[in-house]
């Protein structure tokens, strides 16, 4: 009777062992809910980014003010009615 008694509190350990510290256990389950907080956290950023970016292409596409905009900003094109001044500090 002893041994059967030692023999399933032996099991009752083994299984409470991969329950709390081994493959697929409850250490394992925290550490990968903390992963995917971390990937949601991401991909939200990276939607809203998305977001921005499908906005200006298709502000791009549709406006011409977006276009002038780009060409002042970037390549430093003027009007012809407009003189350009460059201030160095």
């Amino acid at each position: 009777m002893k041994a059967l008694v030692a023999a399933l509190v032996l099991i009752l350990l083994v299984l409470q062992w991969r329950l709390w510290i081994g493959d697929g256990g409850v250490a394992e389950l925290r550490q990968l809910e903390t992963q995917l907080a971390v990937q949601q956290q991401e991909n939200a950023a990276l939607r809203l980014r998305n977001e921005m970016l499908e906005s200006e292409v298709l502000d791009l596409k549709n406006g011409l003010e977006a276009v002038e905009e780009r060409a002042r900003a970037d390549l430093g094109m003027t009007r012809k009615d407009e003189t350009f001044y460059m201030i160095i500090e």
